[in-house]
């Protein structure tokens, strides 16, 4: 059975001092064998590549465009401007985000497998270009 791509919002805590989210389930913790906390900065894009055997949990606080192509077809979200949505993308999803916005973003990244930049998992796949603008789409193939 080959695993899809999933896409959540998740709830935040908002009030006058910022928000809190919580990012990954309880049982889904034990599973976890890195974290990464990742600042863009707008119209730059992040991830462009594929993991062969790993499954990433990404949590995205937009505004942002996410990218994936599942079963040769692309998709994408538009992730609004101080929510926060969770992707999970199994292994061999090619994956990208773009901040789409004016300000930096923050997105968390949970993967289950240790990184070793000996013998990496990732491979570079261009799904998404960089671009003056905020406005940006999938590429094509």
């Amino acid at each position: 059975m080959k695993l899809q791509v999933t896409v959540e919002e998740l709830p935040m805590a908002q009030d006058v001092r910022g928000w809190v989210v919580e990012p990954v389930q309880e049982g889904h913790l034990s599973n976890m064998r890195n974290a990464h906390v990742v600042w863009t900065l707008p119209g730059h894009v992040r991830g462009n590549h594929v993991h062969h055997k790993t499954t990433e949990t990404l949590v995205v606080v937009g505004p942002a465009l996410v990218c994936w192509e599942e079963d040769g077809m692309r998709q994408d979200r538009h992730v609004p401007e101080g929510r926060a949505w969770r992707f999970v993308f199994p292994p061999g999803v090619p994956h990208a985000i773009q901040n789409t916005g004016s300000s930096p973003i923050v997105m968390i990244a949970f993967t289950d497998q240790l990184h070793d930049p000996v013998h990496p998992d990732t491979q570079r796949h261009v799904l998404l270009h960089p671009s003056a603008t905020a406005m940006v789409s999938c590429s094509s193939p």
